[in-house]
């Protein structure tokens, strides 16, 4: 009778797909919230971007100096229209042409790749008279001037669950634009002179 009860029970298939159900579900999810994530963080991205892309545009006209906090402000609100709970934080440089969004060059006697003051001659090109791995200086600049815009954003992910994936509970995003302010005015350069150290 219990060999038969076994026999029958091993036979019995139903109750199958609800098993099998409960086991795959959680992993389901989990991915489809990641999916989610993933594309909310693109459509925040886009809007970001453009927004950017935008006040850029805007920034680079004759005035524009005095009205970042208000171009600052343009892209917070668009961004905010999908991201309401996002924090964000802004930075400009200015540089006198475009060559000089990187490095200051510098000799590399020792083949190092890194700028060692004591002993390697670098061009300064802003003037201050020490190497700077970025000669830019905050602001949005002059006319003629260079300007690299960057805002980062920080928003809570859609999904609480993140750390089950190992994501942090925040999602960073950055968007920068590099555009060259209008001529309306004679343009402020610094002739970049040659340094070395004695």
């Amino acid at each position: 009778m219990r060999a038969n009860l076994v026999s029958r029970l091993r036979r019995d298939e139903r109750g199958v797909t609800v098993v099998e159900f409960a086991i795959i579900t959680p992993t389901m999810l989990l991915l489809l919230m990641g999916l989610c994530d993933l594309a909310y963080q693109s459509y925040v991205q886009a809007h970001l971007t453009g927004a950017m892309q935008k006040a850029g545009r805007d920034s680079t006209i004759q005035g524009a100096t005095n009205r970042t906090a208000q171009l600052d402000a343009q892209v917070i609100g668009w961004v905010r229209t999908v991201a309401s709970r996002a924090t964000f934080t802004s930075t400009r440089r200015s540089y006198s042409q475009f060559s000089q969004i990187r490095a200051e060059q510098f000799d590399d006697n020792n083949s190092n790749g890194v700028y060692n003051q004591p002993s390697e001659c670098f061009t300064d090109v802003n003037g201050n008279g020490v190497w700077d791995a970025d000669p830019g200086l905050t602001g949005q600049g002059g006319a003629n001037d260079v300007v690299l815009y960057r805002m980062t954003v920080t928003y809570p992910r859609l999904f609480p669950l993140a750390g089950l994936i190992g994501w942090s509970q925040n999602q960073q995003i950055t968007a920068s634009t590099i555009l060259k302010n209008q001529p309306w005015a004679s343009q402020n350069v610094f002739t970049a002179r040659r340094i070395c150290p004695t």
